[in-house]
């Protein structure tokens, strides 16, 4: 099985075409526009299979599967929290979606929502055959000294989980040293950074590879760069 986690930037219905070069089962897509909203009849085709949150109908986290995929939502409630997809694939894996946001809060922004999100659900998120991925918009290079709510804090709850980042256990490297950007910052490649993961449950972590979408073919696109993964141990259909 083949996923994608990309912010795409906004008018996902215009970059479709780059996308679908992926040749991935499921597409977990930030900052895409509702398809239930749109005009586009491509767009809406495309996304025949999908689940959707947001509270503009132009930027939104949407998680968009193949037509042969069943897809069902999980109710877990987010409260104000910005922005979390939970859902099952095919009755077998659980998917968190995530796309963490300021959220007009004054104090638990972005890593802090992921934060708060996790103390809500951490009981519900299995250990086993579970995938947590998208644009968390933090690194531990960010992390606060006197704040218990770092990306190096959510790293460590979701580790106790057993839940651990693909990308840092398959290239042995440590949580703010990435040598692979996920991100360039107003597109320019003096700017960047790695903002972008998939966590996976450990049992899915060794039949499990990623790889991080090159800047000469999406920097045009997005200012984020696609995280792909692929998950041997789930046939594809």
């Amino acid at each position: 099985m083949r996923i994608v986690s990309w912010n795409c930037n906004g008018a996902l219905r215009k970059k479709l075409h780059q996308l679908v070069k992926l040749d991935a089962d499921i597409h977990v897509v930030q900052e895409c526009e509702d398809p239930a909203q749109s005009k586009d009849e491509h767009y809406k085709t495309w996304a025949e299979n999908y689940i959707w949150v947001g509270s503009n109908k132009n930027k939104g986290l949407g998680v968009f599967a193949s037509k042969d995929i069943q897809l069902s939502s999980l109710k877990w409630d987010s409260d104000v929290l910005e922005y979390f997809l939970p859902c099952r694939i095919n009755g077998a894996i659980t998917l968190l979606a995530v796309w963490t946001r300021q959220a007009n809060s004054p104090t638990f922004g972005y890593i802090g929502q992921m934060w708060k999100y996790l103390q809500k659900h951490k009981l519900q998120l299995p250990t086993t055959k579970t995938i947590l991925c998208g644009d968390l918009n933090s690194n531990a290079r960010w992390d606060v000294w006197d704040r218990w709510w770092n990306h190096s804090d959510v790293v460590m709850e979701l580790e106790q989980s057993g839940i651990k980042s693909l990308y840092h256990h398959q290239n042995d490297e440590l949580q703010g040293k990435e040598s692979q950007p996920t991100f360039y910052m107003y597109r320019k490649l003096g700017r960047p950074y790695h903002i972008d993961y998939a966590f996976l449950s450990s049992d899915l972590l060794t039949s499990s590879a990623v790889s991080i979408g090159k800047p000469d073919e999406w920097l045009e696109f997005s200012d984020h760069m696609p995280v792909v993964f692929t998950i041997d141990q789930f046939e594809r259909n």
